[in-house]
């Protein structure tokens, strides 16, 4: 019993126990890296290309007569603006300066309200698209031939004028038969109509 005892202490003594140590192994590499803090700079994700693209817009302020009309430079990221010219203006507005004025409405090219010269022309900013493929900067104007308000907002006064003294509506060939028919007489006609109605089938 004393010989078995002593056996198994000699198998299971400190001398013949495995070693979990590696003593000349060479460090996992990944672990080294990742202890240097290079890891991270090895795999970085790459940064985003800004594309930049500057706006020349017409400023003047009536609030200061004595200062003269100007071309003022915003530089946008097109990355992180819309399409159009409208979307340029509106963020330059939001972003970087809320002095702008500029009129918009629709954003659908109906209504005719953010109406511009843009590159010498006159078109709608929100159908304007901002050319990727052309570095020039985009010039922006108010409409010409009128007097303008504030920056790019025009006095569409004498505009209003004209487009009323051509009537642009759908008219009658023939005058209404009850001219005294309004509206007021309608709705009460009607009501009266609905409480007959109501009074038979009750």
């Amino acid at each position: 019993m004393a010989a078995l005892r002593s056996t198994s202490a000699r198998l299971f003594s400190s001398a013949t126990r495995p070693s979990l140590r590696f003593a000349n192994a060479a460090p996992i590499r990944g672990l080294a890296t990742l202890a240097d803090g290079n890891l991270a700079s090895n795999h970085a994700a790459p940064e985003d290309k800004t594309e930049l693209k500057s706006f020349q817009i017409y400023r003047w302020n009536p609030d200061h007569p004595d200062e003269k009309p100007k071309m003022q430079t915003y530089t946008l990221d097109l990355n992180k603006t819309g399409p159009m010219v409208l979307d340029a203006l509106i963020r330059i507005k939001n972003e970087l300066d809320p002095t702008l004025t500029f009129r918009r409405s629709c954003r659908e090219g109906i209504c005719g309200s953010c109406a511009m010269n843009i590159n010498g022309t006159n078109t709608l900013a929100c159908l304007c698209r901002i050319p990727k493929d052309d570095k020039a900067d985009m010039k922006i104007y108010p409409l010409p031939h009128t007097y303008v308000v504030k920056d790019l907002v025009p006095d569409l006064t004498m505009f209003y004028k004209q487009y009323k003294s051509i009537k642009p509506y759908l008219q009658r060939d023939t005058p209404s038969p009850d001219v005294s028919f309004s509206r007021g007489t309608a709705i009460v006609r009607t009501c009266e109509l609905e409480r007959s109605t109501r009074r038979l089938t009750m």
